[in-house]
């Protein structure tokens, strides 16, 4: 099911949102900066492995 954004699909399905409450805080900030380009669980679990890979490979090139 396609949701308006984040909010909504977190708001109305379970399971985002349980998956959603399972990430750290920062990593919920993060996604929440892409609030208007998620749309399904999908969506939500796609960003968030991308948003992690981003983060990792900026730790191992010393841009954190």
């Amino acid at each position: 099911m396609q949701y308006a954004n984040l909010h909504d699909l977190i708001q109305n399905s379970a399971s985002s949102r349980q998956f959603f409450l399972s990430l750290p805080v920062s990593m919920q900030c993060k996604l929440h900066e892409h609030n208007t380009s998620i749309h399904t669980a999908a969506q939500l679990h796609t960003k968030a492995a991308a948003i992690e890979s981003c983060d990792h490979l900026a730790k191992l090139g010393g841009w954190e």
